[in-house]
């Protein structure tokens, strides 16, 4: 699996970011703006709107690490629908919270789907090797030295 699904994921949930953070923005100056700058519900749409960005950027992250150790099987598909539920799950659960701040136990759903995306991703990179069978390999080192552009 290319983890296009993530890919895509990643690029709208970006975008959301951009569209809620415009929609929060034009009503920000009123200071008793859904509470005031510090009530609970003022800082749930807050969180809401930055976890698109933040989780937009996982799973953009999850589809180049798959790309770049060429991942495959069932556990990168099952670490791809988990960033993918904990990404859809986070904004929806600040949204319920900021209106029926009880219900806090829903934050288990995009915490433990996240947890569970990032543990199988890290196994998987940490035994890449082994699968394929180049227990040898060294690591790949970064080259420091600034890049040049030459002019023609």
């Amino acid at each position: 699996m290319k983890s296009n699904l993530n890919l895509l994921v990643a690029w709208l949930w970006i975008l959301l970011g951009f569209i809620s953070g415009m929609a929060l923005g034009m009503f920000f100056h009123g200071e008793n703006w859904l509470g005031g700058y510090g009530s609970f519900r003022r800082r749930m749409y807050r969180l809401g709107h930055i976890s698109f960005f933040g989780l937009g950027a996982v799973n953009l992250l999850f589809c180049l690490t798959v790309q770049n150790f060429s991942l495959a099987g069932p556990l990168v598909h099952f670490a791809s629908l988990a960033f993918i539920v904990g990404a859809m799950a986070m904004p929806v659960c600040c949204g319920v919270m900021a209106h029926f701040p009880k219900a806090h136990l829903i934050f288990a759903v995009p915490v433990v789907s996240l947890l569970t995306g990032g543990v199988l991703t890290l196994a998987l990179i940490l035994e890449e090797p082994k699968a394929a069978g180049t227990a040898n390999m060294t690591a790949p080192t970064l080259n420091n030295q600034p890049a040049t552009v030459s002019s023609p």
